[in-house]
């Protein structure tokens, strides 16, 4: 490698040197530019010279002999230029038909690569590299197969070179961040992770991950450390784990035996030097390795015996995965904890289904554990068994099963994998359980309700939601449900999570658009707030899919009801609010015609366009003051008000949403072809040419 390292020093040498060249060539001084000639010779007598390189342990001719050429000595620099250019255009042929090569055997070594033959992919890349030996992915392949065969060095000196072919190459560092983690160099692979978020900003939330890893580690590292020197200093707990784990190691043995080792044990384990010396000394694989143990957890066998120690080995884990992450990697990693942890879930043995709950629980509630549970064990049928244990609120884990399903939906990994199976894992349940809301219930649906509220972050599963037609039934009975018996607790998120779904358009929220604002209207006069809030952003998001409810919601009386609202403080009740009057005066001459015979200077939309900071509480009254002015007489009842001003105000602002601009305009145009005696105000404000600015963004 250091040999290759003076090849490319030698050959950025070299092109400053050629460089000096042509320009002394060039020189008016006769004597420089016949000592640039003889070096020149030089130079081209060299060019015949092979250059001998092989990958894996370079050797490079980089002192060639430089024989000046006599037949050069007398020729022009213009001749000489004229070689150069000829002997760099064949060496760009060359360099093409290399490339290809190069390139052909990239594609094997990948093939052989995904096939996990890395010894193979090496070589190819190798070979690669002997044929165009500055192709950067050559590099950073080699050492992607480097790391797996576990050569960290060989890896960190291929990365080096790919960075000299690319000084911003984001494989590279990560490769080299993740070979220095191998060898314990916490310190160079933080650099090297902390490099590609200072290259790509956008890639912060990768590095974060890989960042945490490094962490890890060198935790992992200083737990080790610290348990071997109390070990050798005989602290007694400390000698106490690896004689029990002896005695746990013995087969055959009768549950109860396993079940006060495992109790004694879990008193010498509960800190972090003795979680690690279980780990250090096999206490893992001995525990999935011992058939009784194994036969409880996988509940192939149900005596009462059994079922304890299955009890027994579930607490402990517990016990030796709290607060240690390495632990907890490691028994994600064990096969007889994946199968278990997820079955035990429904278990009827309501002791071991508790401890199985209260295990995830602990993995639930930070990214690590999430990602490792997430990782390693079948999502789909944790999800499904979560969701039945939550249907059946009388074993008393639901509350937990409700959380850990909560904790799980932060991760995007998470919800991705439940995409194919929504409809079975969470849909069914989650619309039996609103269908059937009690007093046995209604304590864990506002948890469940905001998980799945979590998991519609995710736009396929948003998607999915909003064109089910059962999970719309389920809503308008459990509406109807949560208002007779006055379960608030219930109604509230509800109603949030169905405004966030139905800002989708489907026709199965157009086909119960009716009935949801029926529902809505009806809500409209509770004492709660919040509620009233909730209900009056649903109106906001289901009305524009349906002209139909729009004028039944017209008869409702909606448009004072709005009325009424937009007369209180309150920001989000005011932006749906305005957001529904200015749906229904656009849909409805009646609409328009109730809300200026109730507000002849149209007062409510006049304050909401000179107070609200909120762009879209403004563009939709400017809108909604459009459609007023439809009708005959409304411009003129604005004569001598602040309008003109009010609209010019907001047309003169450079406003992130250019609608609010584009409505306020038409508010403007409307407004004076209404009423000519507008224009006279708008001449006199010089609003004339910002009108005209603004009608361009309608055009």
């Amino acid at each position: 490698m250091m040999d290759k390292h003076e090849d490319f020093e030698s050959f950025l040498k070299n092109v400053d040197k050629i460089s000096e060249l042509v320009k002394d060539l060039k020189s008016s001084d006769v004597e420089i530019q016949q000592k640039a000639m003889e070096t020149a010779d030089c130079y081209i007598a060299a060019l015949d010279e092979p250059c001998r390189t092989k990958v894996n342990k370079t050797t490079i001719n980089t002192s060639p002999p430089l024989q000046p050429s006599l037949s050069l000595q007398n020729e022009s620099p213009e001749t000489f230029m004229k070689i150069m250019e000829r002997d760099a255009e064949d060496r760009r042929v060359r360099r093409i038909a290399k490339a290809k090569k190069a390139t052909a055997l990239k594609d094997k070594g990948n093939e052989a690569y995904a096939q996990e033959d890395y010894e193979t992919a090496v070589k190819y890349y190798s070979d690669g590299l002997a044929e165009l030996w500055d192709m950067q992915p050559l590099y950073t392949n080699r050492a992607q197969a480097y790391i797996k065969l576990g050569k960290y060095k060989e890896a960190i000196s291929d990365c080096e070179w790919a960075l000299k072919c690319n000084e911003r190459c984001i494989k590279a560092y990560l490769h080299m961040g993740k070979a220095y983690l191998a060898l314990k160099k916490y310190n160079e692979s933080r650099n090297c992770f902390e490099k590609i978020a200072e290259i790509e900003p956008g890639r912060e939330k990768m590095v974060k991950e890989y960042l945490t890893q490094v962490d890890l580690e060198k935790e992992k590292e200083s737990q080790e450390m610290n348990a071997m020197q109390a070990f050798d200093k005989g602290d007694g707990k400390a000698t106490a784990v690896p004689q029990l784990l002896e005695k746990l190691s013995r087969p055959g043995q009768m549950p109860l035996y396993y079940c006060g080792g495992l109790e004694i044990l879990s008193q010498a384990v509960t800190d972090c030097i003795g979680q690690t010396l279980f780990r250090l000394n096999n206490g893992f694989s001995i525990i999935s390795s011992n058939d009784t143990m194994t036969s409880c957890l996988l509940q192939k066998t149900k005596d009462p015996d059994s079922q304890e120690l299955c009890v027994s080995v579930l607490k402990f884990w517990r016990v030796i995965c709290c607060g240690n992450d390495e632990n907890q990697k490691m028994l994600m990693k064990c096969p007889v904890t994946r199968q278990s942890i997820v079955h035990l879930v429904t278990s009827e043995h309501v002791a071991a289904q508790k401890e199985c709950l209260a295990l995830l629980y602990l993995y639930s509630q930070i990214p690590h554990g999430r990602r490792l549970a997430i990782d390693n064990l079948n999502v789909h049928m944790l999800v499904r068994n979560l969701m039945a244990c939550i249907s059946k609120p009388k074993q008393q884990q639901e509350n937990t099963a409700v959380n850990i399903l909560e904790n799980f939906t932060a991760e995007n990994k998470f919800c991705i994998q439940l995409r194919n199976v929504l409809t079975n894992s969470v849909m069914l349940p989650f619309t039996t359980i609103l269908r059937n809301i009690s007093k046995f219930n209604q304590h864990i649906l506002p948890s469940l309700i905001s998980a799945v509220g979590c998991l519609a972050r995710d736009d396929v599963i948003c998607h999915n939601f909003a064109h089910d037609p059962e999970c719309w039934k389920a809503f308008l009975v459990a509406i109807r449900q949560c208002s007779a018996c006055e379960y608030k607790e219930v109604l509230y998120p509800m109603l949030g999570l169905i405004i966030n779904l139905s800002t989708i358009t489907s026709p199965v929220i157009q086909k119960h658009a009716v009935s949801l604002c029926d529902c809505c209207l009806g809500l409209l006069r509770d004492s709660d707030g919040g509620v009233i809030t909730r209900a009056t952003g649903v109106l906001s998001t289901v009305l524009p899919q349906s002209s139909e409810a729009v004028q039944h919601v017209i008869q409702g009386d909606v448009v004072r009801t709005m009325r009424r609202l937009l007369k209180g403080t309150g920001q989000t009740a005011t932006k749906y609010a305005i957001k529904t009057l200015t749906v229904c005066t656009a849909a409805s001459h009646l609409a328009r015609e109730e809300l200026v015979k109730s507000d002849k200077k149209l007062s409510i939309l006049r304050h909401l366009l000179g107070s609200s900071c909120d762009e879209m509480v403004s563009g939709n009254a400017a809108l909604c003051l459009a459609h007023c002015l439809e009708l005959e007489g409304t411009a003129s009842n604005l004569l001598g008000t602040d309008i003109v001003l009010l609209l010019l105000r907001h047309a003169a602002v450079d406003a992130k949403r250019t609608a609010v601009q584009q409505n306020t305009a038409i508010a403007l145009g409307k407004l004076c072809q209404s009423e000519p005696r507008h224009k006279n105000k708008l001449r006199e404000l010089h609003g004339l040419e910002i009108l005209h600015s603004c009608m361009k963004l309608i055009t």
